[in-house]
């Protein structure tokens, strides 16, 4: 962290007082591609029964 008169600057993991590891984005890409996998296998069967 560095002041600079009244101005503080801080460095992003600082400001975030952590790390980032993106295991966020991981899980996001799943859940999508399961929800496309389940919503295709609902629309799949429905359509072969009517």
């Amino acid at each position: 962290m560095d002041k600079q008169g009244d101005e503080i600057r801080e460095t992003t993991t600082e400001a975030r007082a952590g790390v980032t590891p993106g295991i966020l984005r991981w899980m996001l890409l799943i859940s999508l591609a399961l929800t496309i996998l389940a919503l295709s296998a609902i629309w799949i069967t429905g359509a072969a029964y009517t």
